[in-house]
């Protein structure tokens, strides 16, 4: 079997899971979905950004209501963890964008005695129609009500506020498949053939592998932020080098997973290569980016979109991602500073894209592990359910909030239970809604979310 019929019979299996099988009847339009998106599929490019927040961001604290009657409501709720009112910075929604309640929502002025920068790029952003925000997402198979979940009466993703469960279903969005392939490497997988001239994988993560982007084939290129990890910075002797290279050379291995490991081994140094030469080749980036580690990711990331072309790609995904978001405690103290980081990066991001010409082509967006508790443990949150999202982008239909908000009320028909807010809106559907303006029909999003026809909604609006 050639090898790249091996690879398609594995993307097919892969996309179609256990449920598909009774649900397709046979794989045939598994396979035959696949074979759409050919080498002439797209004539375009199109990015996107995954920003993962490790820890479970406090997103009550991020987006705030202003007006004076849902601020005395979120005051009430948060009580120690209540941000002041007047440090809020405004966003001003299209007519017709507004919130769901009806409330007039800031972000964090301040990060602290003297900074009073904040969130303001994000602000910015927002209110200059180049972002949306997403309120009240999260895990979930189905719509869940407070009775539902009381009653056990239907079904709930696995581990509900376990850290790494958590992170691993909103990466993966389905549990019948032991193999964990991420809802970001599923699509990949199904637009496979439609970078058929590509040095790298379409998936790009930042200095780990991602769940996300855990693929049937093809895998995910893994790049430092200041470049591909060269196999000549390896401090080894000559003699050492010399023997190890030899041990790598082709058909010299007499064990199958030998060679598999040399063939492994020879295309990252080969992806190395190609990476290194086409990112020394490009002129620097215009476009200043702040001091910090997820800048510095995302400078990454707009370096490896410039040089696209040279690298032969059509479609890419990528992967970075910020921690620290745990705040059982020193919410106060602690989140304003990260979220000044994570607003300062994605604004120059979004400057490096315009500075790019592809503003209109790359869609950044942020994922979490879960929110947290609406009630306050006196310092801090805790392990909470759903929380509110940016998506970051100039095909992004900004200046508006999308979802249904949730009541900001303890024990509230929203609240599951110990302040953990019931989300409205599934991952499912959020991603559902990237995929389809990443190039993915709407017939084929249930091979990628088997759960999404449990929704109403399929595209929830945010993309243009």
């Amino acid at each position: 079997m050639k090898r790249r019929d091996f690879l398609r019979n594995s993307i097919v299996t892969a996309l179609g899971g256990a449920g598909l099988y009774s649900a397709l009847g046979n794989l045939r339009l598994v396979e035959a979905a696949a074979r759409a998106y050919g080498p002439a599929s797209f004539g375009d490019y199109k990015a996107l950004v995954c920003v993962f927040l490790f820890g479970g961001n406090d997103s009550l604290n991020m987006l705030v209501p202003r007006d004076d009657a849902h601020y005395r409501q979120y005051a009430q709720a948060r009580a120690t963890l209540a941000v002041p009112q007047a440090s809020l910075l405004p966003l001003n929604a299209l007519p017709g964008g507004g919130a769901s309640d009806g409330a007039d929502y800031g972000l964090q002025m301040s990060t602290g005695e003297g900074d009073a920068i904040g969130m303001a790029g994000l602000q910015g952003l927002f209110n200059g129609g180049h972002a949306a925000v997403l309120g009240n997402v999260g895990t979930l198979v189905r719509p869940v009500s407070k009775a539902d979940y009381g009653n056990h009466a239907v079904e709930l993703p696995p581990q509900l506020f376990s850290h790494n469960d958590q992170q691993q279903y909103w990466q993966v969005s389905r549990s019948d498949d032991g193999r964990n392939l991420g809802w970001a490497g599923r699509i990949c997988d199904l637009l496979h053939d439609a970078n058929p001239d590509a040095f790298i994988p379409m998936s790009v993560s930042l200095n780990f592998e991602s769940i996300l982007q855990r693929a049937a084939s093809g895998g995910q290129y893994v790049i430092g932020n200041d470049g591909p990890r060269h196999f000549s910075r390896f401090e080894w002797d000559e003699d050492s080098r010399r023997a190890f290279l030899a041990l790598m050379a082709p058909n010299q291995q007499a064990h199958m997973f030998g060679r598999s490991y040399a063939n492994a081994f020879r295309r990252a140094r080969e992806n190395a290569d190609a990476v290194g030469t086409a990112l020394d080749s490009s002129s620097d980036l215009q476009t200043v980016f702040p001091d910090s580690d997820l800048a510095a990711q995302l400078r990454m990331v707009a370096r490896m979109i410039k040089v696209r072309q040279v690298l032969g790609l059509k479609r890419q995904v990528f992967f970075v991602s910020m921690g620290g978001f745990d705040h059982h405690d020193r919410l106060l103290s602690e989140q304003p500073a990260l979220l000044a980081r994570l607003s300062q990066a994605l604004t120059a991001f979004h400057a490096a894209t315009v500075e790019l010409g592809v503003a209109d082509q790359v869609t950044a967006f942020t994922a979490s592990d879960f929110g947290r508790t609406l009630s306050s443990n006196g310092d801090g949150s805790d392990h909470g359910w759903g929380g509110h999202h940016f998506i970051v982008g100039d095909a992004v239909r900004g200046g508006r909030l999308f979802g249904r908000m949730p009541a900001l009320v303890n024990g509230g028909d929203d609240d599951a239970g110990w302040g953990q807010i019931i989300p409205t809106t599934a991952v499912d559907q959020y991603a559902a809604t990237l995929a389809r303006w990443f190039g993915v029909a709407d017939a084929d999003l249930d091979l990628i979310f088997p759960n999404l026809r449990n929704f109403a909604a399929r595209d929830l609006g945010f993309m243009a």
